[in-house]
């Protein structure tokens, strides 16, 4: 049956008990999860009505406290239908009712009263925080992705491989200066009663700047009719694939020049950090073992060798010690590609082919201090059907200490 208004679904339902609404609500969230050619508006018509009508049950309910009876759901946003319409306390853009009205409004369909609540909230307090401001906007509609989904973005880009799943991950203002530790020399045996020297800890101070990324992607209007899940999906996949790949690459080759600095461009290379092999040539296996002679003290026992896969396979897998011992071990029972001479290797194909880096990456990171923001038009792409997307997230990446890394390169012809 289908209501041309919520006043006509609520004088539907008024009479029927908890039971039947309750089955007819799962019924809904059943046709709009599996059946894309569901007509959203006409169910959003009926579950409101439906909320309605089981608040009126309830408030007929109430317990020997005067409070309304709490059980039920609303099918679509997975909330209760009878919060009292109140806008969730604490982290906003984490709420499960913030991420409802995030994709709700990204897909054009109609919000509950709550949700607008929420959803309205959540942008005073991003305009409160600034957070707009290091977003080049031109319309209210962009919004803070929900931090569930970020957080899933950022899960994802660490199984991509490469060195942003071993890089730090930063979340902290722009412009803003901030002490990294260095390793710290042993201590010392002590005789009683001598004076003992204070050491002061050794730290490195690195400040991020803001560089806005921007990718701009389109669907189909029919993207309306996806259910929330399902799009959350794919924005996941598309902001992985754009966003955090460009920061990925900026972590390697970044000129510091409005983008990241990276690991080749922003380090000093000389001869006290580098090395190169013959030109046309390949490394050979004492090159691996002056490499780790030549990293400093403390940054050794989680340094690891970085370098493309053409470079691992075509250079490196085939290398033999002087007992004829391969220098590269597979490993099979770990997630990690494997080992050499004890240390593990990432393969990065943003790192150029002949290049190999060996350095502890826990100091090299990228900042992300806003997230995400995704902004959508409807009328940039009126005459082909389409719906745009922009993402925007202000990023900076940066080797935060020099001496922690070195290099052995391909010598020029």
């Amino acid at each position: 049956m289908k209501f041309k208004s919520v006043a006509e679904a609520f004088n539907y339902y008024r009479n029927f008990n908890l039971e039947d609404i309750e089955k007819r609500a799962a019924q809904i969230k059943g046709t709009i999860d599996n059946d894309p050619e569901a007509d959203i508006t006409t169910l959003n018509i009926e579950i409101e009505g439906l909320k309605q009508a089981k608040e009126n049950i309830q408030d007929k309910e109430k317990d020997e406290e005067g409070q309304a009876n709490q059980r039920g759901f609303n099918p679509i946003t997975g909330m209760n239908f009878n919060q009292g319409q109140r806008v969730p306390e604490g982290d906003i853009f984490a709420s499960a009712e913030y991420r409802s009205a995030f994709y709700k409004t990204m897909l054009g369909k109609k919000l509950t009263d709550l949700e607008t609540k929420t959803f309205n909230k959540a942008m005073e307090i991003q305009g409160a925080e600034k957070r707009a401001d290091a977003f080049n906007t031109t319309t209210n509609s962009a919004a803070v992705l929900p931090t569930t989904t970020l957080n899933e973005v950022i899960k994802k880009a660490r199984t991509m491989g490469g060195l942003i799943a071993h890089c730090r991950n930063f979340n902290i203002p722009t412009n803003i200066s901030v002490p990294i530790g260095t390793p710290s020399s042993k201590a010392n045996w002590h005789t009683e009663g001598a004076a003992v020297e204070t050491e002061k800890a050794e730290t490195v101070k690195v400040s991020f700047a803001g560089y806005e990324i921007v990718k701009i992607f389109s669907i189909s209007a029919a993207a309306k009719k996806m259910s929330i899940p399902a799009f959350e999906a794919y924005l996941t996949d598309e902001l992985t694939n754009c966003v955090m790949e460009c920061i990925a690459d900026a972590l390697v080759n970044g000129t510091g020049e409005a983008q990241g600095t990276g690991l080749l461009t922003g380090i000093t290379w000389d001869e006290t950090n580098s090395f190169t092999y013959a030109a046309d040539g390949a490394p050979a296996y004492k090159d691996f073992t002056k490499m780790l002679g030549m990293l400093k003290r403390g940054y050794g026992a989680e340094a690891k060798f970085a370098m493309s896969n053409a470079t691992l396979y075509n250079m490196v897998y085939g290398l033999v010690d002087a007992q004829k011992r391969p220098i590269f071990i597979t490993d099979p029972k770990n997630e990690s590609i494997g080992y050499i001479l004890g240390k593990e290797v990432i393969v990065d194909d943003n790192i150029a082919d002949g290049t190999i880096i060996l350095g502890n990456f826990n100091y090299m990171g990228y900042n992300m201090p806003e997230g995400i923001m995704i902004e959508v038009s409807r009328e940039s792409s009126f005459k082909s059907g389409l719906i745009d997307y922009r993402a925007m997230a202000i990023a900076d990446t940066k080797p935060l200490v020099d001496e922690a890394f070195i290099k052995l390169s391909e010598a020029a012809a």
